[in-house]
């Protein structure tokens, strides 16, 4: 892939970059350390053994999944204020909780402690969790979107994803230097806690460069209409009514990117450890490698939909999230480490595909009076029946059928899903998001307001 970076705009953009990527990758350091831990810990230290193996990783699985389960609900919160108030404060409320919560996470007493009290705690704090980060990523990459110049949009905005792979590979160093410099046991016992203390700095660090930013200007006019107008509305609501195809296409292009992502970071550490037997020092150092690949692949893919389209690029890589399975589980079954890094590289391009251009895409669906709502709305839903259950969808097949050819259609699938929704997408690129907000203006504002000058015009 061929794509030159787009010159540098000015310093206030890559502030806002900054800002932005600061808690995502406080968000999804915590996920992959959870989702780790669920494989590797969690499973051990917080449920009651097991003569079936796979029964305490999907219970584990089962708490992961409840994260997502809180999402919709932390993005429609966050997402009506934050149309109302603006990004910037809210990001700061979402990324204090999602950092309280980790790092309480570190200090549960286990089962063997409390018993099933550990379980339930550990719940609610995942609950915690998920609200915050269901608040989290639609206000960070609006942050970018609105401020980005639209003939470039798609390389700026995709730098909040970007940092999903920094926010892993920070998780796996932990993890790595954990699990290498500890005894099995004394890692079991208390190293794991020492990963999710250490949120805290990247806490402190993100929540600081976020009081250093400010709304766009496009967000700032709209809300001093939303302040002036009555006609102007908000919520998800009001997207749910007025832009229905715009949310459900959203849901649609996440479903297959969701799953394959957490089949490649998440599945493939279950699959790899238990089926393959693999240790887990090995493991990790493969996704190490991994996660620095994708961190140079979503900026160049962003940058490839403001040349090409978002569309195509899309496409092709729903097309290629059905092809991956019949590829990669034949070479993970080789347990060299060569084939497998390669395998896991794949999964994470044909991600990244879909990935990079997703706050794009779905930044330009929705006009400013209601962009946070549509794009949390469409991206957080959509996890509860995508990422939330496909580790557990996968084990379970895995036990079931001792085979993966049942995950590989599983995948085929959600590939068909998002390709339906990626065919029928309008393709965007470069539109201007004062475009959206005119043709917003004239087809749901102004006859509202002309109804409610002539309710109000004597004899009307």
């Amino acid at each position: 892939m061929s794509v030159s970076a787009p010159a540098a705009p000015k310093k206030g953009l890559r502030q806002v970059v900054l800002a932005s990527m600061a808690g995502t990758i406080v968000e999804w350091y915590e996920f992959f350390l959870y989702a780790t831990a669920a494989t590797l810990v969690f499973n051990k230290v917080f449920f009651p053994p097991s003569e079936d193996p796979y029964a305490p990783i999907i219970a584990a699985f089962v708490t992961y999944a409840v994260g997502f389960v809180a999402r919709p609900l932390g993005g429609i919160v966050f997402a009506h204020f934050g149309d109302r108030y603006g990004r910037k404060h809210l990001l700061q409320v979402a990324i204090i909780m999602v950092g309280a919560s980790t790092f309480l996470m570190g200090c549960l007493p286990t089962f063997a402690t409390v018993g099933y009290w550990a379980p339930a705690l550990l719940v609610a704090l995942r609950f915690i969790q998920g609200i915050a980060v269901g608040g989290e990523w639609g206000g960070a990459v609006l942050l970018v979107a609105e401020h980005a110049p639209a003939k470039s949009r798609g390389f700026w905005a995709s730098w909040p994803q970007a940092a999903l792979p920094l926010g892993n590979l920070l998780a796996t160093i932990v993890l790595l230097v954990l699990s290498a410099s500890l005894s099995p046991e004394a890692f079991l016992s208390w190293g794991w806690r020492i990963g999710f203390w250490l949120s805290v700095v990247i806490v402190a660090v993100g929540y600081y460069v976020r009081t250093k930013i400010s709304d766009a200007p496009i967000f700032q006019e709209t809300q001093r209409k939303i302040e002036q107008e009555d006609e102007v509305r908000y919520g998800v609501f009001e997207v749910l009514k007025r832009y229905p195809r715009g949310v459900l296409t959203a849901m649609g292009l996440r479903f297959a990117e969701n799953i394959l992502y957490y089949m490649v970071v998440t599945f493939s550490i279950t699959y790899l450890s238990v089926w393959v037997k693999m240790d887990t020092s090995s493991i990790l150092g493969l996704m190490f490698f991994a996660h620095v690949f994708q961190f140079v692949i979503v900026p160049l893919t962003g940058a490839l939909t403001d040349r090409v389209g978002r569309k195509p690029v899309y496409i092709a890589g729903a097309v290629l999230t059905g092809v991956w399975p019949f590829v990669a589980f034949p070479m993970f079954n080789t347990a060299a480490p060569l084939m497998v890094i390669l395998a896991i590289i794949l999964g994470l391009f044909v991600h990244g595909l879909m990935y990079a251009g997703q706050p794009a895409i779905m930044s330009e669906m929705f006009p400013t009076r209601m962009r946070y709502a549509g794009v949390s709305f469409g991206y957080q839903v959509t996890s509860i029946v995508a990422g939330s259950v496909a580790p557990i969808i996968a084990t379970a097949l895995l036990g079931q059928f001792a085979s993966w050819v049942p995950i590989a259609l599983y995948l085929v699938g959600a590939a068909l899903i998002t390709l339906i929704a990626a065919v029928s997408l309008r393709e965007t690129k470069g539109i201007t998001l004062e475009e959206i907000d005119r043709l917003d203006h004239e087809r749901h504002i102004a006859p509202l307001m002309q109804s409610t000058r002539a309710e109000a015009t004597p004899g009307a």
